[in-house]
């Protein structure tokens, strides 16, 4: 199953054998009920009624004589307690416990059964005690009125110990909210009783309000109400110091004003049929951790033959309006659409219909969530029952009375990426599976299996690209905040592919408007999504554009031989230095592929200045965030790049049992020396297109292999659109270990003459043979003649001082000895040792020679 429902809690496990055991403990001491077998029977009136921000759930049964039984499930303990019994025939509209356990608030209304009186007050609907539990003692009305009454007691200490206040919401279906200021004293040792009960101080915190929503972990109430025919979301924010805020207003493009009216997590009654809820709009607030925001909203449907549901994402400044047409041959809806929050993930499923996941810290391309419909498979596996989404990941079944963790399963999803045939689904499914953060590393493993096994399948996007930058992106991402908005999260910056089965709407919406001006938490990092929404545009991802420009420059000073301060490339390689070991510190494990072994001087530049400008990027918009840890993402982050592509190839090598000795210029290339070059051309194309560092040795290593694998032709066709590069290291392994075959001379020759010049006079002394020679000849005559003047010569010349007596040889090599003999400087430079006019003329000799077959 696509989601992997942990159970927290079970009524049948964690409360029914309890219950049994102290209503026969209570049978058997002559307390009346009618005994365990009265559960066993009637196993529906057990259900949950809440679940607190500590967790603790409470729950209610009635016994055979109907009265009502409240007892509480610690999360903590695992322990379960009874809180209260009303000896009345009451059905329980919405209970609450404060945090110390001493006080109950409840709102209960006649049972429905036929001809039976009224128990509560004369002309009164609905009943909303307050009881003191601790011991057992008063009971206070709160309201006596003719509509139906939520409560919830306020969580806002963290603190252990007693609070001398608690505070209530006391929600009416006349459309208020009030807040109960409830002081509590110890009486006789640890008795808990209310002050001044007679009067408890009141306050209106909302009104005229249609829809409302707790979250009970951060302690906000979000309610909507219509002005002038306008829905308005709002948030009111609870704080420990007894005040609460108005935090933001939020126009919502939906009407609302005939849906009647809803609560969401305030309790959870059966008084309403099931069905007849499931007609009705649907609409819940998600926010997580990293300062997201999200609205969404179904109305409602009586058939599936076209669904449509938004998601406002506030954080992003935008809404998306799906529509699905699963086209099922059942059309018939008997449950409604679901939503749960999945921390970064939204997922949105009717069972039986479709199963969507979206993606809500990056919603900006579809492609990044993923849609499923008429998948039987996926789709038949979800749990049929309503969910009902809380704080955080927790999700309750209120049919079944289990509460769950949700979340993704990994190990499905990843089987999913194996069979599907979409890219829009590997995409989406590639981010999920990563964003789920469980052992990265084997994670990593199983992904890049898939990817070379599927490597030319995917022709959407580029699938060895997409996984560098994203497992980067999941790597450092949870460091610190913001980094959504600064690290590229994906290759990809359009997807124009249409998604099977779905229609969308982007629109952008307007803000919500912060009502508050200190901010702190949670608000802090919305404000801030709110904020870049309103003042950065374009995007501040981070690319390498300013790395490729500042690298070329330096590598076309090499080339002139006008590098510009040592100090500063000195710099740069440093920071090479300083990722190639914070990598190996991290790798322990010894490496099959023959890299990191050669001081690669282009990609440590090109790794140093991606530290540097990356570090400079995130030391200018990460305010308030320590020198010192930027620079350790930094190294982290591009460690990472180079480890992924080190794993890559390490997996490559590992399939096709290659070792480093096997890269032998004198054995015939094999198929698996072929698959690992066809892999590392992927690789040299994926990082290519967005100006990343390779890891140092990976050149020579690819061009080592596409020496084995190529034929000639083609071989220089790849160097010569720069496909594979000449690096020295390959460059001196090739005059080293190939032979003077007719065949090789040719290759040899072919690459010598595609080296820079300084290069290429270092390389032509390793080969022993008249063509090297020449060039040698030709570089250090072109070097001695480039500034010489000519001046009058003696025609006398000691012919005994030549070999053979050739006169414009001769006179050429007189010319040559008397300028190196006059000016000695001009041919002292690395490589040039034994070179003069002596070695031109021998060299001339055997080319001659040579060349006319003798």
């Amino acid at each position: 199953m696509a989601l992997r429902l942990i159970a927290d809690f079970d009524l049948r496990k964690d409360v029914l054998p309890w219950l049994r055991a102290q209503l026969a403990a209570s049978a058997a001491a002559g307390a009346g009920g009618g005994g365990p077998g009265v559960l066993e029977n009637n196993y529906e009136c057990l259900r949950v009624l809440n679940v607190e921000r500590n967790r603790n759930i409470i729950y209610t049964c009635k016994d055979d004589e109907g009265n009502v039984f409240f007892g509480l499930y610690d999360y903590q303990t695992k322990q379960n307690e009874h809180l209260y019994t009303f000896e009345k025939d009451l059905q329980v509209v919405s209970c609450s416990v404060n945090r110390e356990k001493t006080l109950l608030a409840t709102s209960l209304v006649q049972a429905a059964k036929e001809g039976k009186s009224n128990e509560l007050q004369p002309g009164s609907k609905c009943l909303t005690l307050l009881v003191e539990i601790h011991p057992i003692n008063n009971v206070k009305v709160l309201k006596a009125v003719d509509s139906y009454i939520w409560v919830q007691f306020l969580y806002p200490h963290v603190e252990s110990h007693p609070q001398p206040e608690n505070h209530l919401l006391l929600l009416s279906e006349e459309k208020y909210i009030e807040q109960f200021r409830i002081q509590v004293v110890q009486e006789d040792g640890n008795r808990v009783v209310i002050k001044n009960s007679g009067h408890l101080p009141r306050e209106r915190v909302a009104e005229d309000f249609v829809w409302a929503q707790w979250d009970m972990s951060e302690q906000r109430l979000y309610y909507i109400d219509l002005k002038k025919s306008r829905s308005v979301l709002k948030c009111i924010q609870f704080y420990a110091d007894e005040h609460f805020k108005l935090m933001f207003e939020a126009p919502l493009d939906i009407s609302l004003s005939d849906s009647g009216f809803k609560l969401v997590n305030f309790g959870y009654s059966d008084l309403q049929d099931q069905e007849e809820l499931s007609k009705r709009l649907t609409l819940c607030v998600f926010t997580n951790h990293t300062g997201s925001l999200c609205v969404c909203y179904c109305p409602n449907f009586d058939s599936c033959e076209q669904i449509t549901y938004s998601v406002f994402y506030f954080h992003k400044g935008h809404s998306k309006t799906f529509t699905t047409a699963p086209g099922s041959v059942d059309s018939r809806v008997t449950k409604g659409i679901t939503f749960l929050n999945l921390d970064y993930y939204v997922a949105v499923y009717l069972p039986g219909h479709f199963f969507h996941l979206l993606n809500i810290q990056h919603p900006d391309l579809i492609c990044h969530s993923l849609f499923l419909t008429e998948n039987s498979e996926v789709i038949d596996m979800l749990p049929h029952s309503p969910l009902q989404s809380l704080s955080g990941s927790l999700v309750l079944d209120s049919c079944s009375g289990k509460l769950y963790r949700a979340l993704l399963n990994q190990s499905y999803l990843l089987e999913f990426l194996w069979n599907t045939r979409l890219d829009c689904e590997r995409m989406a499914l590639l981010h999920c599976v990563l964003s789920c953060g469980r052992d990265p590393r084997r994670l990593e493993a199983k992904i890049i299996q898939w990817i070379s096994e599927n490597i030319s399948a995917c022709h959407s996007f580029d699938l060895i690209r997409e996984f560098i930058i994203a497992s980067s992106y999941w790597s450092i991402y949870p460091e610190t905040s913001n980094m959504d908005k600064l690290l590229p999260y994906s290759s990809l910056l359009t997807w124009d592919t249409e998604i099977p089965g779905i229609t969308l709407v982007t629109e952008e919406i307007p803000l919500p408007l912060m009502k508050v001006h200190s901010f702190k938490g949670y608000w802090e990092k919305l404000n801030s999504n709110l904020e870049y929404v309103k003042y950065s545009k374009p995007h501040l991802y981070y690319n390498n554009s300013v790395v490729r420009r500042e690298w070329h420059n330096l590598i076309s000073e090499e080339k002139t031989g006008k590098r510009r301060s040592t100090v500063y490339v000195r710099n740069i390689l440093d920071n090479a230095i300083k990722v190639i070991s914070n990598l190996e510190a991290k790798n322990l494990e010894p490496r099959l592929t023959p890299l990191f072994q050669e001081e690669d001087n282009h990609q440590q530049l090109l790794i140093g200045l991606m530290v540097s400008e990356l570090r400079d990027h995130l030391l200018r918009h990460l305010q308030g965030v320590e020198k010192k840890k930027i620079e350790q993402m930094v190294l982290d982050y591009v460690s990472k790049l180079l480890d992924l592509i080190c794993q890559i190839l390490e997996a490559s090598w590992r399939k096709h049992n290659l070792h480093p000795w096997a890269l032998n210029f004198n054995r015939q290339a094999s198929a698996a020396e072929f698959a690992v070059f066809h892999i590392m051309t992927r690789i040299l194309e994926a990082t290519n297109t967005l100006f990343l560092p390779l890891p140092p040795g990976f050149h020579t290593l690819h061009m080592i292999l596409g020496v084995r694998c190529l034929p000639l032709h083609n071989l220089l066709h790849y160097i010569d659109h720069g496909v594979l590069l000449l690096t020295e290291a390959a460059v001196t392994r090739l005059m080293k270990d190939l032979d003077n075959t007719e065949k090789n001379e040719k290759l040899k020759f072919s690459i010598i003459m595609r080296l820079p010049p300084l290069t290429g006079q270092k390389i032509c002394r390793l080969w022993d043979h008249p063509v090297s020679s020449n060039i040698i000849s030709r570089n250090h005559v072109k070097r001695l003649l480039q500034n010489y003047n000519k001046q009058p010569w003696s025609s006398v010349m000691d012919k005994s001082s030549f070999s053979v007596e050739f006169l414009p040889l001769n006179y050429f090599i007189h010319i040559l000895t008397d300028i190196e003999s006059s000016n000695p400087a001009l041919y002292a430079f690395e490589g040039h040792d034994n070179v003069d006019a002596k070695f031109v003329e021998e060299a001339a000799l055997k080319h001659t020679a040579m060349l006319l077959g003798l």
